[in-house]
């Protein structure tokens, strides 16, 4: 009978111990799937919507921006990362480092491209017009994981555990144009409505903030 008791209470210490391990992973979900809260967007609201638990991107040019209450949606080092899944001929993207605006492209921070068939050759998991990636790693159609980490001055950009990119920035001082603010200092998470034409889903949205 002891060793029964004790069996058991060693398996139960394993099975709580796993709870703990999962509880502290440090991933935080910045989306409920069910509805759009903690997210706040200006301009073409309606190219954002909830459908089966995940976010639907389509309709006109629009971002949602994180604005909820985890580290109030200010994040310097992190690790994020969405299950995604485009349509053919699909534009979107993920901003790091950015901050809301009522409308126009943001004017701060990176994007991250979502993109696997859409006429603009820089596919998905480029840092935007700096680390421009041309192989296309997933297809339409199918969900896949789109990881970004940010660390200091360090950019590392995985797709489906895949590395895609891996960026030191070192070269703010050289931009010019509409780079010239786009840089990391810190800052929220928005998502991309590029175009009408452009279908896109996301969801488990997760992010693991890291010490600052």
């Amino acid at each position: 009978m002891k060793k029964k008791i004790t069996s058991a209470a060693f398996a139960l210490v394993l099975i709580l111990a796993g709870i703990s391990a999962h509880a502290q992973d440090g991933w935080i979900s910045l989306f409920n799937g069910k509805d759009l809260s903690g997210w706040k967007v200006g301009a073409n609201a309606s190219s954002f919507t909830i459908v089966d638990g995940t976010i639907q991107v389509a309709g006109p040019r629009a971002h949602l921006f994180y604005e909820g209450p985890v580290k109030n949606h200010m994040f310097k080092n992190f690790e994020f990362k969405a299950t995604v899944k485009t349509q053919k001929g699909s534009n979107s993207g993920i901003f790091i480092h950015t901050a809301y605006q009522e409308d126009g492209w943001p004017s701060q921070g990176y994007e991250v491209q979502v993109n696997q068939s859409h006429t603009d050759y820089k596919r998905t998991g480029s840092l935007y017009n700096v680390v421009d990636v041309k192989e296309t790693y997933v297809k339409d159609g199918e969900w896949y994981t789109e990881y970004i980490k940010v660390e200091g001055k360090h950019i590392t950009i995985k797709i489906n555990d895949k590395v895609v990119v891996d960026y030191e920035e070192t070269d703010v001082d050289k931009r010019e144009g509409d780079m010239k603010n786009k840089f990391l200092k810190s800052g929220t998470f928005a998502l991309q409505a590029h175009d009408p034409k452009s279908i896109v889903f996301y969801k488990d949205i997760m992010v693991k903030p890291l010490t600052e």
